[in-house]
């Protein structure tokens, strides 16, 4: 345990020099994580206003509301372990991970939450700017943001282990961009980035309920602003739970039969 601690905070001091150094990309990438909830913001906003005020029980405020709160939960609980890892297996960078005494995932777990950390002053301050602007209905209740906390937590571990599981079957194909694209499709869809989920048609509403995409996104969002009552909030982290755990034992699994199969393609 004392060694873990250590690690993590040498991966946070790594981190915070490497984003230091890249200030540019780090600009870019805070930008593209407000654009766009900003836009479908701006594009529902308008549609509330051209259905005479609400889309369903959600009007203009309550739009504002909604994807303030998604772009700050998106941000804790987004990784881009599925773009990096086949980095790793074509260019044989995972070697030296093996070596090493403790599991790659811990790395890549301090090393999300550092970048996290560093980048979550900005977003904050980004969400207060736009809730100057479209003056979000915020119906906080103490109960809610109590539940927020593991919830959020939940979902960040969640979207990593499933993530992560995704991201080894570059140990089987050195090509995984056609996985990656489609897992991210259906992530934006079923998780309630591109509207909340209780618009879309009941069939799909079904479909998000099954998968784990709306656990990662989509409940913590509506927990906090209150479209949730106590049972459901409670069956929603359940649900997360249970996630967390397949999550766990898919990414137990797939390592041990991936790590079998694993050859450096580069050097």
């Amino acid at each position: 345990m004392k060694g873990l601690v250590q690690l993590y905070v040498q991966q946070f001091r790594t981190t915070l020099a490497m984003m230091l150094q890249y200030r540019a990309s780090l600009i870019i990438w805070m930008i593209g994580h407000v654009l766009e909830p900003l836009v479908y913001l701006i594009v529902w906003s308008v549609v509330a206003a051209s259905e005479g005020g609400s889309v369903g029980d959600y009007a203009a405020r309550d739009f504002a509301a909604y994807f303030i709160v998604l772009m700050l939960v998106n941000h804790a609980t987004y990784t881009w372990v599925m773009y990096d890892f086949e980095y790793r297996v074509r260019h044989g960078s995972l070697s030296f991970a093996l070596l090493k005494p403790v599991h790659p995932v811990h790395s890549d777990v301090a090393d999300n939450l550092s970048s996290k950390l560093i980048t979550l002053p900005f977003m904050l301050v980004v969400a207060g700017v736009l809730a100057l602007i479209f003056h979000p209905a915020l119906p906080l209740e103490p109960w809610t943001i109590g539940l927020f906390v593991p919830a959020i937590l939940l979902a960040f571990l969640v979207r990593f282990l499933l993530e992560w599981t995704l991201a080894q079957a570059a140990f089987w194909t050195t090509r995984v961009d056609a996985i990656n694209q489609t897992y991210f499709v259906l992530l934006l869809f079923l998780s309630g980035q591109i509207m909340p989920i209780t618009l879309m048609p009941h069939p799909i509403r079904v479909v998000a309920e099954i998968l784990p995409f709306r656990a990662m996104v989509g409940f913590p969002v509506e927990l906090v602003l209150g479209r949730l009552t106590m049972n459901e909030a409670l069956l929603g982290l359940g649900i997360q739970v249970a996630w967390v755990i397949v999550g766990l034992i898919l990414l137990r699994v797939v390592w041990r039969a991936g790590v079998r199969v694993y050859s450096a393609v580069g050097s």
